[in-house]
């Protein structure tokens, strides 16, 4: 143990740190300008060559978007999803080394509605990005979120995906492409023809119905989670009417890190593998690309300021808010400090995304199964009795049991001692339609609709429909008036064939019956 008097002879070592001053790591001649983790130090050149290798590499490895296919960009504005869009614009350029050979588009979701932005604010920021999808060449498509109150039952639709390709076929592609590409021209060409959308006119009064249903999310964690299922089925609508196949998200190593830890905080693993890995094909014909996944949210800051690639700062539902707002908020705060004081954080949590499967399943299990209504991924609730899901809803169960029962003693309690007031005024959940009445039914004049949609909406069970992670976010809704009609319809005709097999169980065959 160490004493009080102990003398130490020998000088203690200094830790030498990387500074610019030394030389490239992997030129060895130029003066390094970049150090992206200890010993790891680059020159201009060498670094602007790994940043595109590893873009490049990473497609490449997987082998998954084919020559000619048509992908989709989403770019949010930010600095991970513009410098995949300057990967890209790189990568079709004639001066490109190993060309890029997918005919790309650009969609922007402006979300402005859903965060309280004025109208002024949100056209000023559509046009600094249309400035910067010009500059590119590809067709771009502006859409406002509150187009995803529109979309009809077929946006929840999963359409089966197409029929999986040989092992050869992929480099039989390319060198069909490469062959034919002097006479079809090159993939940027393929794409001019398309026509650029410009931004959509908003009505007012779709943006207050789409801030109303943000509000009926009562928590933080709640509102994130519904903005980002809301993002995604609008998403692979636009690619599906355009005729994408793909779609190339922007989630960078660090954004995935944290996105991990907060779907295991949020019930979500058993989703993992799809919410992470570098291809989601969960919508079937529709598959979700994340290229962006092996960067650090530090390589694409260093990239974009040393090499000028413009971003435009769009205000989210966690714009200035404290760390403790939400599960999302609180999460990013707790990994990103826990990475200034080891490096290796971020990195270890992406490398244990990395071994993450999905599941195998048979397709009878998955057809029972289904798939949820708000992420659609397959439902994780069919699971034994005595597992901590069916323990959390029989505990559920006892705490509505008992808080009924309260309220039958109350109302009984107030049956037996009549008060001498007035008597109080239905509520609008009790009121009928009234051929009549001026007013509207259960509300003030001029309220479109009747009540008994409202009363379908309130009393329907979307809990079988939903994983245990999109039960938490309904739970949190104080109505579901609010959902938007396309999920509202796919819920009364998932329920109608529930209800449809249940009565028909007796007379199906099951897969191990003979004939």
């Amino acid at each position: 143990m160490c004493q009080v008097d102990e003398h130490y002879q020998e000088p203690l070592e200094e830790s030498t740190v990387p500074s610019v001053s030394k030389k490239c790591v992997k030129c060895k001649e130029a003066t390094a300008a970049v150090v992206i983790r200890a010993g790891d130090t680059y020159c201009r050149r060498c670094f602007k060559e790994y940043f595109i290798h590893k873009f490049r590499a990473m497609l490449g490895k997987n082998r998954i978007i084919f020559p000619g296919e048509k992908v989709l960009l989403a770019v949010s504005g930010g600095p991970s999803s513009c410098s995949m869009l300057s990967q890209v614009q790189e990568g079709l350029s004639e001066a490109a080394h190993k060309k890029l050979r997918f005919s790309p588009g650009i969609v922007f979701i402006d979300e402005g509605g859903a965060v309280g932005q004025c109208a002024e604010d949100r056209r000023a920021k559509v046009a600094e990005l249309q400035t910067v999808f010009r500059r590119t060449g590809f067709p771009f498509h502006i859409l406002p979120l509150e187009q995803v109150l529109d979309l009809s039952s077929a946006a929840m639709t999963t359409v089966p995906p197409p029929p999986e390709r040989p092992a050869g076929a992929y480099k039989a592609a390319v060198d069909d492409f490469i062959q034919n590409a002097g006479s079809s021209g090159s993939a940027l060409d393929a794409v001019e023809a398309e026509e650029t959308s410009a931004p959509a006119a908003v009505g007012e009064g779709e943006t207050q119905a789409l801030q109303q249903l943000m509000a009926s999310a009562k928590t933080q964690t709640a509102r994130e989670d519904l903005l980002s299922t809301l993002r995604q089925h609008l998403l692979v609508q636009v690619a599906r009417t355009k005729g994408y196949t793909k779609v190339m998200l922007g989630d960078n190593c660090t954004r995935i890190a944290v996105k991990l830890l907060t779907s295991i905080s949020l019930g979500r693993g058993a989703h993992l593998a799809q919410d992470t890995a570098f291809s989601d094909s969960r919508f079937g014909d529709v598959v979700l690309v994340r290229p962006m996944r092996d960067y650090s949210a530090k390589e694409v800051a260093y990239y974009n300021h040393m090499f000028k690639v413009p971003s435009v700062f769009m205000a989210g539902l966690d714009t200035k808010s404290t760390e403790k707002a939400s599960i999302q908020r609180l999460t990013e705060s707790f990994v990103t400090k826990l990475q200034a004081d080891f490096p290796s954080t971020v990195s270890t949590i992406y490398r244990t995304s990395e071994k993450l499967q999905v599941a195998c399943k048979s397709s009878s299990g998955a057809d029972r199964s289904g798939t949820c209504l708000f992420c659609r991924c397959p439902l994780d609730t069919a699971v034994g009795e005595a597992s901590a899901f069916k323990a959390t809803l029989v505990s559920q169960q006892l705490s509505q049991a008992n808080c009924s029962g309260a309220q039958e003693a109350l109302q009984s309690s107030a049956a037996r001692c009549p008060s001498t007031g007035p008597p109080a005024p239905a509520s609008s959940t009790q009121q009928c339609c009234s051929p009549d009445g001026a007013e509207g039914c259960g509300g003030a004049a001029g309220t479109a609709g009747c009540c008994s949609s409202a009363k379908a909406a309130e009393k329907m069970d979307l809990r079988p429909l939903l994983c245990y992670s999109c039960q938490l976010t309904v739970k949190d809704m104080s109505s579901l008036e609010q959902l938007p009609p396309y999920i509202l319809s796919e819920a009364q005709r998932s329920i109608r064939r529930s209800k449809m097999r249940e009565e028909l169980t007796d007379f199906l065959l099951d897969d191990g019956d003979e004939d």
